[in-house]
């Protein structure tokens, strides 16, 4: 088995008004907030299926069941710590995550470095080792109509 392992998230969540808006961990204002069994941070469950599967856990769903009542509502930065634990506990270390958020508005850019901060605590990493990037779609899909968010990350775990 070679020292190095590659792991891949992809998650969406409709937005819909009414909702709080987590993202990377905090909340940030906005009009609508994501769907979903937990607080729905998009980003956070794309990082822990990035982890979950370069360590071959396969993925959030599997380990945290959306048909489970204990997860209503739970805050995905727990879910994260959890995950973070596994991961360790199998022999693996984070190297780094490389994440894209897409998401028509609001604007993400002055949110990210309160993220970055936000998820370094939660994972007990240094923040170099996170990147998060944000990108529209440019008014198309779902995304760019404002019915959703998208967020992709790739992750690099090592075996200590």
């Amino acid at each position: 088995m070679t020292p190095f392992r590659i792991g891949f998230g992809y998650d969406v969540h409709q937005l819909q008004e009414g909702y709080a808006f987590w993202l990377g961990g905090i909340q940030i204002e906005h009009t609508k907030g994501a769907v979903g069994h937990s607080d729905a941070d998009v980003l956070i469950h794309v990082i822990c299926d990035a982890l979950l599967g370069a360590a071959n856990m396969r993925n959030i769903g599997y380990h945290f069941s959306d048909k489970d009542p204990k997860f209503k509502g739970i805050d995905s930065k727990i879910l994260l710590q959890e995950v973070m634990k596994m991961i360790r506990e199998a022999g693996y270390e984070v190297g780094n995550l490389d994440s894209t958020v897409c998401l028509q508005v609001p604007k993400l850019n002055p949110h990210i470095p309160a993220m970055k901060s936000c998820l370094a605590e939660v994972m007990k990493v240094e923040e170099g080792a996170i990147s998060i990037k944000a990108t529209t779609s440019e008014f198309m899909g779902f995304v760019g109509r404002q019915e959703g968010i998208a967020a992709y990350c790739t992750a690099l775990i090592y075996k200590v």
